[in-house]
């Protein structure tokens, strides 16, 4: 299948999924959720693949949400069209496209590992903590700057960062929205293993063909035990009402801009 934002290539039993819009850094917009939501759903059926790499195409993982105002933004749904009819449902559900790819990528069978090359922002990093394993270049960074940008960091997002980083380094992360780099990264648990630039997506190949080596059915137990734990330590339903949230922080935004 033919993806408009990302190329999903098999190699026996890995498979390299890279995000492919270097030219708006690997923005997340619209397409790009449906494509990873289609993605999803192809390796659900996908018996032959045990490991998938997750990267991005040139300078970036990904630069987070696509604040362009583009008709495919997931987070201004109500742009559509100049003339189109502005409808609550309608922006609630799409309002929630984060959410529903996060879920996907999370509930994958195979294991996953996110091979960070250049930045990743917001939504990326969202994604980063719904993967098995985290490895990253040298010169990677990391920010979320949902508050600075006026809107709540949804997605399901603080559960997950909360398992990953614990609750007083996600609250100061997400309030104060301050770059981090890499070597932090590593050193806050959020990363397996930091490597130079040009070692990035070997090291990822390495992990994968360790992983092979396994048998498939204790790797299997073992993930989904892992992330039934983790559920149990910090439910990711406690935060039901992150698309209203979203859609809340755009009315107000509204608001402010008619003042």
């Amino acid at each position: 299948m033919d993806y408009r934002t990302m190329s999903l290539d098999r190699q026996g039993a890995v498979a390299r999924l890279t995000f492919t819009r270097p030219e708006k850094l690997n923005a997340i917009n619209y397409d790009f959720q449906k494509d990873l939501a289609a993605v999803g759903m192809a390796l659900t059926e996908d018996t032959g693949t045990r490991v998938v790499i997750v990267t991005g195409a040139g300078r970036a993982f990904s630069a987070g949400a696509d604040l362009g105002g583009s008709t495919s933004d997931p987070n201004r749904p109500a742009l559509a069209s100049a003339t189109a009819e502005r409808s609550p449902l309608r922006e609630r559900i799409r309002s929630s496209a984060g959410n529903r790819t996060c879920a996907a990528l999370e509930g994958l069978d195979q294991v996953t590992i996110g091979a960070v090359n250049g930045l990743a922002i917001g939504g990326a990093v969202v994604f980063l903590s719904c993967l098995d394993i985290r490895v990253a270049a040298e010169s990677s960074w990391f920010s979320i700057p949902e508050v600075d940008l006026e809107i709540p960091l949804t997605w399901n997002a603080l559960p997950r960062l909360m398992r990953e980083l614990g609750p007083a380094r996600t609250k100061e992360l997400v309030m104060t929205c301050d770059r981090f780099s890499s070597e932090d990264a590593l050193r806050w648990g959020f990363l397996n293993h930091r490597v130079p630039d040009a070692e990035l997506l070997s090291r990822a190949r390495d992990l994968a063909r360790k992983l092979l080596e396994k048998d498939p059915v204790s790797l299997a137990l073992t993930k989904s035990t892992c992330n039934a734990l983790a559920e149990s330590m910090v439910p990711a339903n406690v935060t039901h009402s992150d698309r209203d949230y979203l859609v809340l922080s755009r009315l107000l935004a509204d608001e402010r801009k008619r003042e």
